[in-house]
C-alpha cells in the first residue's frame, strides 16, 4: 500500500514538473515568435535596402537599417540569456557600410534574420497552437452534444464527427496533443533558440576578455551600489525612524504612569499623548520618505514622464522637460532614470549657478537616452563629491553609459544611456 502511494506521489510530482517545464517552454516560444516576426521584418527591410542600393538611395539607409538589425539581434540575445546561458553581443555594434564587410558579427546577424524569421515563427506558432489543440480535443466530449452536427469538426477540422467512437478518438487526440505539449515543448523551444545561440554568439576565436572584464566590473559595481543602498536605508531607519519610535514608546509609558497616579492631571496626560502623536507622525513621514527613495510609487502611478514632470516642477532652477519614450521600459530601468534625473537636477540647483535647465528623454534602438543640460558656469568634477560617482555606478549596474561634458564657463551636458529592458 505504501509503495503504491509512493508511486502515485512520484507520478504526480513528475506531472507537476513536466507542466512547469511546458509552461516555461511556451513562454520561450511565444517570446521567440515575437522576435522572429521582428527578424523577418528586418530581413525584408535589408532586402529592400539592397535593391535600392542599385540606384544609390539604399546607401543612405544603411546606417539606420543596420541599427534596426542590431536592435532585433540584441532583443534575441536578451531573450536567450534570460532562458539559459548568456549570449554576449558586441560592445559597439557596427553601423558603417565600410566596416560591415569586415565585421563577422554583423554578417552572422544578417544570416540569422531569415533563418530565425522563418523557422522561429513557424516553431513559435506551433508551440502556441499546441495547448489550444490539446484543450479543444480533450474537452470535445463535453461540448459536442451542444453544437449542430454540421459544425462538429474534430481536431484540425479534417473530418466531421458523428458521435460514438469518433468522439472518443477526438478525446484521445487531445490526450496525444497534451503528451506532445508536456514532452516535446521544451525541445521545440531549444530548437527555436538554436540559430540565435549559434549565430548571435561571438564568432569562434573572438577575444572576449575585454567584454567579460567590462561585464564583471559592472556587476561588481551593481553589488557595491546595492550594499551602499542597504547601508543608506539602514542609517535612515536607525537614525530617524527608530529614534522617533523610541520617543513614542517613552512618551506613551510616561502617559500611562501619569494616568496610574491617584491625582492624575488630564491636561498633563493629554500633552504627553499629543507629543507621542507628533513623534509617531514624524516617524511615519520619515518612513514614507525611505520607501519613496527605494522605488518611487509615483512611477507606477503616473509613469516615467509624469514622475519626471514632478521633479522638473519642484527643481529650484526653471526646468523644461521633453519626454518622447513610447511604451514602458523595465521597472528597474525607469527607477534608475528617475534617480538619474533627480540627482542631476539636485546638482544643477546646488552647484551650477544656472538660470535654466532642460531634461530630454528619447528611446532609440531599445536604449533609453537621457540628457540633462544647464546653462551654468560648468566645471563639474566627479571627484568633488557631487554624486556623479554613485550615479555612474547605478547606471553601470544596467550595463549603461554615462557621458559628462562640463567645460569651464558652461554649459554642462550629462548624457546617460540605459538598455530599455525586455
Amino acid at each position: 500500500m505504501a509503495q503504491r502511494r509512493d508511486r502515485w506521489q512520484d507520478i504526480r510530482t513528475g506531472l507537476v514538473e513536466a507542466s512547469g517545464r511546458a509552461v516555461a517552454a511556451l513562454e520561450q516560444l511565444a517570446g521567440g515568435m515575437s522576435t522572429a516576426a521582428l527578424a523577418l521584418s528586418a530581413a525584408f527591410l535589408v532586402l529592400i535596402t539592397l535593391m535600392l542600393c542599385v540606384v544609390g538611395i539604399g546607401f543612405l539607409m544603411v546606417p539606420t537599417v543596420l541599427g534596426i538589425v542590431h536592435s532585433v539581434a540584441g532583443r534575441e540575445r536578451a531573450r536567450l540569456t534570460r532562458w539559459g546561458e548568456p549570449v554576449l553581443g558586441p560592445a559597439e555594434p557596427v553601423v558603417k557600410l565600410a566596416a560591415v564587410l569586415r565585421d563577422p558579427t554583423t554578417r552572422r546577424e544578417l544570416l540569422w534574420l531569415p533563418v530565425h524569421g522563418v523557422f522561429g515563427l513557424a516553431l513559435g506558432f506551433f508551440g502556441v497552437l499546441l495547448p489550444v489543440l490539446a484543450f479543444r480535443d480533450a474537452t470535445f466530449p463535453l461540448w459536442y452534444p451542444f453544437i449542430p452536427p454540421e459544425y462538429a469538426t474534430a481536431s484540425i477540422g479534417v473530418w466531421t464527427v458523428h458521435g460514438g467512437l469518433q468522439v472518443f478518438v477526438v478525446f484521445m487526440m487531445g490526450v496525444g496533443w497534451t503528451a506532445i505539449l508536456l514532452g516535446l515543448s521544451p525541445g521545440i523551444a531549444r530548437l527555436q533558440g538554436w540559430p540565435g545561440r549559434r549565430l548571435l554568439a561571438p564568432p569562434p576565436g573572438t577575444d572576449l576578455s575585454g567584454r567579460i572584464a567590462e561585464l564583471t566590473s559592472s556587476r561588481a559595481a551593481a553589488l557595491d551600489a546595492h550594499a551602499t543602498e542597504l547601508r543608506r536605508i539602514e542609517r535612515s531607519l536607525h537614525d530617524g525612524t527608530q529614534n522617533r519610535m523610541v520617543a513614542v514608546t517613552m512618551l506613551l509609558g510616561a502617559a500611562r504612569r501619569a494616568l496610574a497616579r491617584e491625582n492624575a492631571d488630564p491636561a498633563v496626560v493629554d500633552q504627553v499623548l499629543a507629543q507621542a502623536q507628533d513623534a509617531a507622525e514624524d516617524a511615519l513621514k520619515e518612513l514614507r520618505g525611505v520607501v519613496r527613495s527605494i522605488l518611487p510609487p509615483v512611477i507606477e502611478d503616473r509613469g516615467l514622464a509624469g514622475a519626471l514632470s514632478g521633479l522638473a516642477a519642484n527643481c529650484a532652477v526653471p526646468t523644461t522637460l521633453d519626454v518622447a519614450v513610447p511604451g514602458r521600459c523595465a521597472a528597474s530601468v525607469e527607477a534608475t532614470a528617475y534617480f538619474v534625473v533627480a540627482e542631476a537636477l539636485t546638482n544643477v540647483a546646488r552647484h551650477s549657478g544656472a538660470a535654466s535647465a532642460a531634461v530630454r528623454l528619447r528611446r532609440r534602438q531599445e536604449r533609453l537616452i537621457i540628457e540633462i543640460e544647464d546653462d551654468g558656469h560648468g566645471g563639474a568634477d566627479e571627484s568633488a563629491g557631487s554624486g556623479l560617482v554613485g550615479l555612474r555606478r547605478r547606471v553601470g549596474a544596467h550595463d549603461g553609459t554615462v557621458t559628462l561634458s562640463s567645460p569651464a564657463g558652461g554649459p554642462t551636458m550629462l548624457k546617460v544611456e540605459l538598455p530599455c529592458g525586455s
